[in-house]
């Protein structure tokens, strides 16, 4: 019926190209870690200050008007 058991105590074949390569391989870590760098007062303010136009320009943004398409194109590639 088959082989059944008799290969259990063999070590696993690792192929030749994945030896050849194993070196290039990196660690990666699981998770990484970013701090943040302390900002002085006067970068602290320029931050916020920046963070106030940003916010300011996306409250009074006007996006231009849609482009409606042809109607004679839109009738060809119907």
């Amino acid at each position: 019926m088959g082989k059944k058991g008799k290969k259990k105590n063999k070590p696993k074949k690792i192929s030749a190209k994945k030896e050849r390569y194993m070196k290039f391989r990196k660690e990666k870590p699981s998770s990484m870690t970013v701090a943040m760098p302390d900002l002085s007062e006067e970068q602290v303010q320029l931050k916020r200050l920046d963070q106030q136009k940003i916010d300011n320009f996306w409250r009074t943004y006007r996006r231009p008007p849609q482009r409606f398409v042809n109607e004679r194109k839109a009738k060809s590639k119907r």
